[in-house]
């Protein structure tokens, strides 16, 4: 007996019902905001990832030779295909970009809640702006998605790069050190970071100070903390501008400073972001994003871009977690020919209700009108159509409301109107 591969998922209709219905609210909340939708090929050359995550990567994903012995990769993530499309074909569109999108995306990493080899991922790109407006908008747009999906409890981190980086150059720490702490600054691993820095011959106190700052909420002492540094307080003003417009204009009032965001990735410039939800624990981040700079490095015009993905699985995984209960699949219409001769009536019927875009099914196993109603009951239908002898001799049909079991004689000619 086949197996499914280690790391992926088969999906039954109430899960892909779910599943969409998710979707299809993201979608919207992206359109709301002004953005169109795109979509790249589910695989690219191995190049495209190798140049932006360095040849590391090449273990994490699924890479392959095709026929013309060329290096291909599935896809990792979508931001590094985004960007080749710009520079191939965008870039002289008219400005800011805004484009979002949904795809698979592929990593040979290991399986664990929440995480998987294939998974859904979306996102968005803005090009072309780096004003306040812009990143608070961005950030607006992360948050709604989330919310609009029915989240009720998540968390709203807002950090700046390259205040950390004037950070790093007050404590005199080379790029290969700075390389060293930003994965146990990105995993929260203070006490492992606090070893590796006193080991870099950085003072206790110092050390202490630092960790302090990463993981404190509170503006005014990250200001204290920076005071003698202007290119910090410049960064940090910036910061200052987003949150009142994240307050005052987007309405957006439980968000909170952290410094601590490095993203793990080295071309993040500047603003980054993280949402949270707290419920799921270790792996709790659903949404992470922020300014960066990758356009230059595939061969395009250098131009300000930030962009945010939202983990599509965690966010599911949460939404249940938080047990709120996703719409159940409805079937509008279940039409029961009783006898064999009235099937062709019974298409036909059918045909035209599915043209008013009705969902509809017909028993097709020419099962007793006992058994069809059960079936009808088990897919959530809300209305029958039983066509019976009788009833086709004057035209008529019997419609049986499925929640309250009331059945009424009704027209063919009228069914649409009955039914709406």
């Amino acid at each position: 007996m086949f197996q499914i591969p280690r790391g992926t998922r088969d999906f039954t209709p109430e899960d892909m019902q779910k599943r969409s219905y998710i979707e299809n609210s993201i979608r919207s909340t992206f359109k709301t905001f002004g953005y169109r939708e795109i979509q790249t090929p589910t695989f690219e050359t191995l190049e495209l990832f190798t140049a932006k995550s360095g040849e590391g990567i090449i273990k994490e994903i699924y890479s392959f030779k095709d026929k013309g012995d060329r290096k291909l990769a599935l896809r990792p993530e979508l931001t590094a295909p985004v960007m080749r499309f710009y520079v191939e074909k965008l870039q002289m569109d008219s400005k800011p970009l805004k484009l979002c999108y949904f795809g698979n995306c592929y990593r040979y990493d290991r399986p664990q809640k929440g995480r998987y080899r294939e998974f859904r991922q979306c996102g968005c790109e803005l090009i072309g702006t780096d004003t306040s407006e812009a990143y608070a908008e961005l950030i607006a747009l992360a948050y709604s998605i989330l919310k609009n999906v029915g989240l009720k409890d998540i968390t709203l981190y807002v950090g700046n790069l390259n205040i950390l980086s004037e950070i790093f150059k007050k404590l005199k720490l080379t790029k290969d050190q700075q390389k060293y702490l930003i994965p146990l600054i990105d995993k929260s691993q203070f006490n492992d970071l606090s070893k590796a820095m006193i080991d870099f011959n950085i003072k206790k106190e110092d050390v202490d100070s630092f960790i302090e700052i990463l993981q404190i909420s509170d503006i005014n002492k990250v200001e204290n903390y920076i005071i003698k540094d202007q290119i910090a307080q410049e960064e940090l003003l910036k910061l200052k501008n987003i949150f009142d417009l994240l307050k005052n204009s987007f309405n957006i009032k439980d968000f909170k400073i952290k410094i601590g965001i490095v993203r793990g990735l080295d071309y993040y410039k500047g603003v980054v972001f993280e949402i949270d939800a707290p419920i799921l624990g270790a792996e709790k981040q659903l949404c992470g994003g922020g300014a960066y700079e990758l356009i230059p490095l595939f061969g395009g015009r250098e131009t300000p871009t930030a962009g945010f993905a939202i983990g599509f699985d965690r966010t599911i995984l949460a939404l249940e977690s938080e047990g709120y209960v996703l719409p159940k699949p409805k079937l509008d219409i279940y039409i029961i020919p009783v006898r064999e001769e009235i099937i062709n009536k019974s298409i036909e019927i059918a045909q035209s209700l599915r043209k008013i875009g009705l969902s509809v099914d017909i028993d097709l196993l020419r099962r007793g009108i006992g058994k069809s109603l059960k079936y009808a009951s088990s897919v959530n239908t809300q209305k029958t159509i039983i066509i019976g002898p009788n009833e086709l001799k004057q035209n008529c049909v019997t419609i049986r409301d499925m929640d309250s079991g009331k059945q009424e004689i009704v027209k063919i000619d009228d069914i649409p109107n009955k039914i709406k």
